[in-house]
């Protein structure tokens, strides 16, 4: 059991932001980059992509939509995610709508889902990062950021840093800002001006 506990700290641990794909209003975790650190780290853990005994094809059905079933196994723990095959807008396929593309896709999907339950990119899952899952922390409200506008008392320190980071992708120095401000697109257009 200490060894399962143990997996799951070091995956939890993992930082996989950098990682995380925007879709639409969905976040993701590319599949590829989550089973490279998988085998990096347990080269013995594997994949079972289930089949239904009925008709020997790699999705399930209720009668009327379809599911996969994925397992993956990490030091004999294996974690089992199931997950309805979607289309473009996230909603249940009718069988008649279901294709081999979609099914890989939702396989390749409940893979990273699976890869969650043994930690890895769990926090995507839940809303907020683990940083120490053993330590439940009381919720603390988090106060709301202030816009960011040009009559603000810090406008002057955001284009210095602007300034002073104008080397790096303004993209980049803008997500840090963010974590501070809620910045609009015209104040983003405003502070790249400083950039060029």
């Amino acid at each position: 059991m200490g060894e399962t506990k143990s997996t799951f700290k070091t995956l939890a641990a993992v930082n996989v932001k950098d990682r995380v794909e925007k879709k639409g209003r969905f976040d993701y975790l590319s599949w590829a980059y989550a089973w490279a650190m998988i085998k990096d780290q347990y080269p013995d853990a594997n994949r079972r992509v289930y089949e239904s005994e009925s008709n020997e094809l790699n999705y399930f059905s209720d009668g009327r939509t379809g599911y996969v079933k994925v397992g993956v196994t990490i030091n004999d723990v294996e974690h089992i995610d199931y997950l309805p095959i979607m289309g473009h807008n996230n909603q249940s396929l009718t069988l008649d709508k279901i294709t081999s593309f979609a099914v890989n896709k939702t396989i390749q999907r409940s893979t990273v889902k699976a890869i969650a339950m043994h930690g890895l990119g769990l926090s995507l899952w839940a809303g907020e990062d683990l940083v120490d899952i053993s330590e439940a922390a009381p919720a603390v409200k988090q106060e709301a950021k202030p816009a960011l506008k040009k009559t603000s008392e810090k406008w002057n320190d955001v284009v210095n840093y602007v300034k002073a980071n104008k080397t790096n992708p303004f993209a980049a120095t803008i997500k840090t800002l963010e974590t501070k401000y809620v910045i609009s697109s015209a104040i983003k257009k405003e502070l790249g001006v400083y950039v060029k």
